[in-house]
């Protein structure tokens, strides 16, 4: 059983990424992290990504140059749209490969965590999508204080994200992360959607 994991930016994806493999055993797949290992490590997408951006796409030691990165992607959508038809393909292959080793290796079920899950045409990876929530004002403080950005930064981040109205669509279930103890319903969700799968 694959499960995805989703949330707007402040929503605690991370934190529920965390409990999924603590509390519910539940190995989970870090979109985000494995395409930054993807691009560093993968000589195609290195080979792509300079033809795209320019040599200086990457560091003399290899590593991707993270600043320029940054500024080619924020400057405008078709140049993001580019460096996601690099990556997506690597990252959607790399996660069937993970979750066949770990379904391999005895895993009750393996998760999905991508903040673009929807976006990035993922949602197809999983067999069940939770949607994590949380109020605006908590997303705020909380995306505010851990990356030291004012308010105005984390509402223009937010905007480029989908609403959570959007997000619900693609919802099998939804947890609300307003900082009370998201455990039980965490595991409850999970033995759900696993006992779904031996029914099925």
């Amino acid at each position: 059983m694959r499960i995805g994991l989703t949330g707007g930016i402040g929503a605690g994806k991370s934190y529920v990424s965390r409990l999924l493999t603590a509390e519910c055993g539940i190995p989970v797949y870090d979109c985000d992290r494995e395409a930054k290992r993807l691009m560093t490590a993968s000589p195609a997408i290195q080979q792509q990504l300079r033809a795209l951006v320019g040599t200086e796409a990457y560091l003399p030691d290899g590593e991707l140059n993270k600043p320029l990165m940054a500024a080619y992607l924020f400057t405008n959508e078709e140049h993001q749209k580019a460096v996601n038809a690099i990556v997506h393909p690597a990252v959607r292959a790399d996660f069937k490969r993970w979750a066949a080793e770990q379904e391999q290796a005895g895993a009750p079920a393996v998760a999905i965590e991508s903040a673009i899950l929807v976006e990035a045409g993922f949602t197809d990876l999983a067999e069940k999508i939770i949607v994590v929530e949380a109020p605006l004002s908590l997303r705020l403080q909380r995306v505010m204080q851990r990356d030291g950005a004012t308010e105005q930064q984390v509402r223009a981040r937010m905007a480029r994200q989908l609403s959570d109205e959007e997000r619900r669509q693609a919802a099998d279930f939804i947890i609300e992360n307003d900082g009370r103890d998201i455990t039980e319903q965490l595991k409850h969700y999970t033995s759900t959607i696993i006992q779904q799968k031996h029914h099925a």
